[in-house]
């Protein structure tokens, strides 16, 4: 079973700090990254910017939105897919990940959402 891993962030508490704090934050995050993909349960992992765009289908048209798009307090700052049995498996996966290992993260607010994949197939869909 494939899950999606958000991995989140409160953009003002890191944009608060010095770059070099930062850049020493974030180089804490080697050792904890070669763990996690060591797991061999990784299938991709990626940073993502923070510049959004959103698509809606709206009066026949398809609008195209700048975000982001939901109120919060947090960013999503990163995405991984793991493969996992179950949840529980995929809890201990995506621990050994730094948004949860380094103590510094705690100050960023970084945390992890964990969401299993679900697929769509043709057989889903009775006209399709």
């Amino acid at each position: 079973m494939k899950f999606l891993c958000l991995g989140y962030l409160e953009p003002e508490k890191m944009d608060a700090r010095p770059k070099d704090e930062i850049d020493a934050v974030m180089n804490e995050c080697r050792p904890h990254l070669d763990n996690f993909y060591k797991s061999g349960q990784v299938i991709m992992d990626a940073g993502l910017a923070p510049e959004t765009k959103g698509l809606q289908r709206a009066n026949g048209k398809v609008k195209v939105m700048d975000g982001p798009f939901i109120e919060s307090k947090e960013m999503i700052g990163s995405a991984f897919l793991i493969e996992a049995r179950d949840m529980e498996e995929a809890i201990r996966i995506a621990s050994l990940h730094p948004a949860v290992q380094l103590d510094s993260g705690e100050q960023f607010g970084w945390g992890i959402e964990i969401r299993p994949i679900r697929y769509f197939k043709e057989k889903d869909y009775p006209n399709g």
